[in-house]
């Protein structure tokens, strides 16, 4: 049976996939990757699927030996990438073989980095999907980020060819994002003054900020009539502004519902920008209508579909 044998895992590596489907509803996030435009082009790049199961590492990565042929993607955070001790490019497919170990060291820039192995993780589902939400214990490799020791097995191979993203679509996360916001749904529960304060000034990454939201510290937001609403769904995206007027954006392990006031919603493009900016590093929101989310959507899409260059092309 093919496997993969963790040797060093890293302080939080993690097996996802796109995420959990319809279980938000009785308090279960989707999960998947906080990155997932790095984590479908991993994907893509070594012939699987979207949502083939990968690992998501955090901040310095795993060591692992693989037991058969495989092709391997590394995306996302500038981990520092060596096969058998010999530096390998990101961003591209390469081979490896029966015995190799591949190590990603600390990220230079980004948070979160993917490693895509052609055919997939083939851990155990639970609930449909084999993403990792680590409170509820659920998913992934025992519900649990991995440890020294662990063998997970892989999918069947399904071959590949050498692939790489285009360069001019490789993000560059030493720079300071800006972030699209679309207003609301407590965006009336705001002074003038406070929704203005958003798109002014940059905010800056905590090191509280984790899978279930970005914890981020600036000039204050001020509302109208305190903090409290009643309880009601939260998106992917929402910025939750508590009673210190800072800001949080509530990402894929976040919670059902909420009571607290939202003042807009990160679009769903932008999600993974706001997933790799390092605590201590900024990023700016800039205000965007319903339409002009969407037409920006559609072009994203576009641009995701385009990003990978094959030997043919």
């Amino acid at each position: 049976m093919a496997t993969l044998l963790v040797h060093e895992a890293g302080p939080q590596t993690t097996v996802q996939d796109l995420g959990r489907r319809g279980s938000l509803r009785v308090g279960i996030p989707p999960s998947g990757p906080v990155d997932r435009e790095a984590f479908v082009l991993a994907n893509r790049l070594v012939g699987n699927a979207d949502d083939a199961a990968g690992l998501e590492a955090t901040l310095i990565g795993p060591r692992l030996e693989f037991a058969d042929e495989r092709w391997v993607a590394v995306t996302g955070a500038a981990m520092p990438v060596t096969l058998n001790g010999a530096s390998m490019p990101r961003w591209a497919a390469f081979e490896v073989e029966a015995g190799d170990v591949l190590r990603l060291g600390p990220a230079a820039s980004g948070v979160r980095a993917y490693i895509a192995v052609s055919g997939g993780l083939d851990t155990p589902p639970a609930l449909g999907s084999r993403a990792t939400y680590l409170r509820g214990q659920m998913g992934g490799w025992q519900g649990r980020a991995l440890r020294k020791g662990d063998e997970l097995s892989l999918g069947p191979h399904p071959g590949g060819v050498p692939a790489q993203v285009r360069g001019p679509l490789i993000p560059d996360y030493t720079r300071e994002p800006m972030v699209r916001v679309v207003p609301g749904p407590q965006d009336d529960r705001f002074t003038k003054r406070g929704l203005a304060t958003l798109f002014e000034a940059p905010y800056e990454m905590t090191p509280h900020s984790d899978r279930m939201g970005a914890r981020l510290r600036g000039a204050r937001i001020e509302h109208t009539r305190g903090h409290d609403i009643i309880s009601d769904g939260v998106a992917l995206g929402g910025i939750q502004v508590v009673g210190d007027g800072q800001p949080i954006v509530l990402l894929v392990d976040r919670q059902s519902t909420g009571g607290y006031t939202k003042i807009g919603t990160v679009c769903s493009f932008d999600i993974g920008r706001v997933g790799q900016v390092k605590p201590g590093q900024r990023l700016s929101f800039k205000r965007v209508t319903v339409g002009e989310a969407h037409e920006l959507l559609r072009a994203y899409r576009r641009e995701l579909d385009d990003a990978i260059a094959f030997p043919s092309r």
